[in-house]
C-alpha cells in the first residue's frame, strides 16, 4: 500500500473543490479520474461535503480523496464515515491531530511558521499544509522552512498555474493544492467540458 504522501507526490496537484449540490458529485468524479487527475480534497465549507464524498467514494473507490477545511473532531467522524483517505486542516488544531490519530486518519494540518512546524513534528507528523501560501511568503518562506526541518509541505492558498511549478521544484513540496482547475461557478454551471479541459491541462503539464 503506496502512503498517502507517495500517493500525493504522483499527483503534485490537489484539486480543492468546494461543492455546493451533491448532484454535483459524480460529474465531477468521472472528469478528475477521466482526465487524469484522480484525485480531490473536498472542502467542509458546504453542506454537501459529506454527501458528495461518499458518491465519489462509491462510484470511484481507486479516487484519492481528502476532507479539506475540517475544523473539529466532529467532522472528522463525518469525513471518516463518508470514506475519506486523509484529513487536511487549515490550522494546526493538536486535539484535531490527537483525534485523527487515535482513528489511524491521516492529518495534513496547516502551518506557516517555525514553530508551528515543530509542534508537528513533536506530535509525529512528516506532511505539512502551508497554508496561506501566498500571503505567508509563498516560495521563499518555504525555502527557509524547508532548510531546516525534515518535513514535506503541501502549499496551498494562492497557488496558480502562474507559480505551482516553482512550488513544485522546491525538494520540500510534495504536493500543491489550488482551486482553478475547478471553479464553483463553473461546476454551478454544469460546464463539465470546460473543467475537464482545465483538469487536463494540469494532468498533462
Amino acid at each position: 500500500m503506496k502512503t498517502i504522501e507517495q500517493r500525493l507526490k504522483e499527483i503534485q496537484i490537489v484539486p480543492v473543490i468546494a461543492i455546493n449540490d451533491v448532484a454535483h458529485a459524480l460529474p465531477l468524479a468521472k472528469v478528475l479520474v477521466e482526465n487524469g487527475l484522480p484525485c480531490a480534497e473536498v472542502t467542509f465549507r458546504t453542506e454537501a461535503a459529506a454527501e458528495s464524498i461518499r458518491i465519489m467514494r462509491d462510484a470511484y473507490p481507486e479516487l484519492l480523496i481528502g476532507a479539506g477545511t475540517v475544523l473539529t473532531t466532529e467532522q472528522v467522524d463525518i469525513a471518516i464515515d463518508a470514506g475519506v483517505d486523509f484529513i487536511v486542516s487549515p490550522g494546526f488544531n493538536p486535539t484535531t491531530v490527537k483525534y485523527c490519530q487515535q482513528r489511524n486518519m491521516p492529518i495534513v494540518p496547516g502551518v506557516n511558521n517555525p514553530s508551528l512546524v515543530e509542534q508537528a513534528m513533536e506530535m509525529g507528523l512528516k506532511t505539512l499544509k502551508f497554508f496561506p501560501a501566498e500571503p505567508s511568503g509563498g516560495v521563499n518562506m518555504l525555502k527557509a522552512l524547508g532548510a531546516v526541518y525534515p518535513v514535506s509541505f503541501m502549499p496551498t492558498g494562492g497557488v496558480s498555474p502562474a507559480n505551482v511549478d516553482q512550488y513544485l521544484a522546491l525538494k520540500s513540496v510534495v504536493a500543491c493544492g489550488g482551486t482553478w482547475m475547478v471553479p464553483t461557478d463553473m461546476m454551478d454551471n454544469g460546464d463539465w467540458d470546460g473543467i475537464a479541459a482545465l483538469v487536463k491541462a494540469v494532468s498533462e503539464r
